[in-house]
C-alpha cells in the first residue's frame, strides 16, 4: 500500500498584507459610519431640544400677551416694549435699559384675579413666576439674556415682585413687533408712541434659540428673527421660531377709547 503524502502550505507575506489591509479598511469604514450616525443623532437630538425650548418660550409669553388689558377699568399701560433692552421703572411709567444680548423686552399688565392667572394655594392670583400678587394688576416683564451661573442664554421673566428668574434655557434673543390699529405692518417698540400702546391689537413674537451642544468647529450660517443671514462661530446650532398673538382685549380697549 502506498502512503499518501500531505503537503501543508502556509500563507505568503503578500496574502497576509492584503488580509490586513482589507481588515483595516473594514474597521475604518465601520468607525466612519459610526461617527456619522452618532453625529446625525446628536444633531437631531439637539434640534429637538431647541424646538421644545422655542415652543415653551413662545407659548409662555403668548399666554400673558393675549391677556394684556384683561378686565381693566382703565387702560393703564396694558402693554409696553423695548428694542434691544428690558423694561424697567414703574409699571405705568416704564422705561428701557439696554441688554448686551440685544434681546427685546416686553411688559404685560392685566387684572389680578383667579380667572386670568393660576391661583396660588391660598387662592391669591399669581404672576409669571407663580408668586402671589397683592395688587389689582399683574405685571410681567419678559426678555432674554445669558444666565449668571452656567452662562447659557435663557428667557427671563420679572414678575410683580420685581424679581427676575430664568424660565426657559436656550433662548438667546427675543424680538417683539407690534400691530397697531389701522397699520399695514408690524413695527418695533421704538415706533410706538407712549399713548398708542392701548391701540396694539396683535404682537409678533420671535425667539432665537441656541443649540445645547457644540457640534462642529466650522462657522455656520443661520437666519435670525429679522430674516437676515448671520454667522455663528461657536459650533452651536441656531434657529429662529416665530408666532403671532392676537390680544383678546384689544377691541374692548379701543371701544373704551372711542366713547
Amino acid at each position: 500500500m502506498k502512503a499518501r503524502l500531505f503537503v501543508s502550505r502556509g500563507h505568503t507575506l503578500l496574502e497576509l498584507a492584503i488580509a490586513l489591509a482589507l481588515g483595516l479598511l473594514i474597521v475604518a469604514a465601520a468607525l466612519s459610519l459610526y461617527r456619522a450616525q452618532r453625529g446625525a443623532f446628536e444633531r437631531a437630538a439637539d434640534a429637538a431640544r431647541m424646538h421644545d425650548a422655542a415652543v415653551a418660550a413662545l407659548e409662555l409669553i403668548a399666554q400673558h400677551v393675549q391677556m394684556a388689558g384683561f378686565a381693566s377699568a382703565r387702560a393703564d399701560a396694558p402693554l409696553f416694549g423695548c428694542v434691544q433692552g428690558r423694561v424697567i421703572g414703574g409699571d405705568t411709567a416704564a422705561s428701557c435699559e439696554s441688554l448686551a444680548s440685544r434681546s427685546d423686552g416686553v411688559q404685560v399688565r392685566y387684572a389680578a384675579d383667579a380667572v386670568s392667572t393660576w391661583p396660588a394655594a391660598t387662592g391669591a392670583p399669581t404672576d409669571c413666576l407663580g408668586q402671589s400678587v397683592a395688587d389689582d394688576y399683574v405685571t410681567n416683564r419678559f426678555y432674554a439674556k445669558s444666565g449668571t451661573s452656567a452662562g447659557e442664554p435663557e428667557l427671563y421673566c420679572e414678575g410683580s415682585g420685581k424679581q427676575a428668574q430664568p424660565l426657559v434655557e436656550g433662548i438667546e434673543r427675543l424680538r417683539v413687533q407690534y400691530w397697531l390699529t389701522g397699520a399695514s405692518s408690524a413695527v418695533d417698540a421704538s415706533a410706538v408712541a407712549r399713548d398708542r400702546w392701548p391701540d396694539v391689537h396683535a404682537v409678533d413674537l420671535c425667539v432665537l434659540v441656541r443649540g445645547f451642544a457644540t457640534l462642529t468647529k466650522a462657522r455656520a450660517n443661520y437666519v435670525d428673527c429679522s430674516g437676515a443671514t448671520a454667522v455663528a462661530d461657536d459650533g452651536r446650532m441656531r434657529q429662529a421660531f416665530s408666532r403671532r398673538v392676537e390680544i383678546r382685549n384689544a377691541a374692548a380697549a379701543s371701544d373704551r377709547g372711542s366713547t
